[in-house]
């Protein structure tokens, strides 16, 4: 069975973790398949946005598949060298400093360890209410080292992000939603719904002034305010000299819904 699922659909992509019996845990296949989604989506013009999941409603993802790990030492060489070949062409989402296109984590259950770094590295994150999220490496004797003791600090404090950090706790989708983790918070049944709606809102927009404004915020992050202002950005150069930078002016002055010829 493969580890993912991938579908294009009105150029949004749609990326299902696709090990249900393990929690979606990341093995290397998982991993190495996510990878290659993850550059299509960044390489394929007609692609403007992506969705993540986790198969079933139990896990978005468990993290790292730590009865994987335990293998290893009984693996064969043949096996090792497959698995190191499949590491060494691997680039998560979690190092992806720039990606260009917005990202939707869609969480149904557990995201925790590199699961929950997973959603963090997204831009958006809708989740149900029975979700929980959490950082329990420190439980295992292991830290959150896909970028999670970076990231959660940044996005819901510091004082919140070290109560987790330090013990390993979880939290649910609700107190997430409080600390600004998340963007939405719905039953297990509105889930899809809820989804979409985020999907259908952002392809409203220019798929360019949706990159330009990615890039801008995010590299802008690091930089005092006046430096981030000033600063030109590429993707901003390319939208403000493409055809969508005309298209939306004059769709909105003859009262009709945008063209968008998306990324040229």
């Amino acid at each position: 069975m493969s580890t993912t699922i991938f579908e294009v659909k009105d150029h949004v992509a749609y990326i299902t973790l696709n090990r249900p019996d393990s929690m979606n845990a990341l093995n290397p296949e998982l991993r190495y398949a996510l990878s290659k989604h993850l550059d299509e989506v960044e390489s394929n013009p007609n692609i403007w946005l992506a969705v993540i999941t986790g198969k079933g409603n139990k896990a978005f993802c468990a993290g790292m598949d730590l009865k994987h790990r335990a293998e290893l030492v009984n693996a064969t060489e043949e096996q090792q060298n497959i698995w190191q070949r499949m590491h060494e062409d691997t680039v998560s989402l979690n190092e992806r400093w720039d990606f260009p296109k917005p990202i939707i984590a869609k969480v149904n259950g557990y995201a925790l360890g590199g699961g929950l770094e997973l959603a963090l590295a997204c831009d958006i994150i809708i989740a149900s209410e029975n979700s929980e999220f959490g950082l329990p490496e420190p439980k295992r004797g292991l830290i959150a080292g896909g970028v999670g003791v970076h990231r959660l600090p940044r996005q819901i404090g510091l004082k919140p992000a070290m109560g987790y950090l330090l013990t390993g706790r979880h939290m649910r989708a609700q107190r997430a939603y409080e600390l600004g983790l998340i963007n939405e918070v719905v039953s297990a049944e509105q889930l899809d719904q809820a989804v979409e709606g985020w999907v259908h809102d952002i392809l409203l927009c220019s798929p360019m002034a949706v990159r330009a404004t990615k890039q801008v915020a995010m590299q802008g992050l690091n930089k005092p305010l006046p430096e981030a202002f000033a600063e030109t950005y590429e993707y901003e150069t390319d939208r403000a000299n493409s055809t969508d930078a005309v298209e939306g002016p004059r769709a909105f002055a003859e009262k009709r819904k945008p063209n968008w010829t998306g990324f040229n």
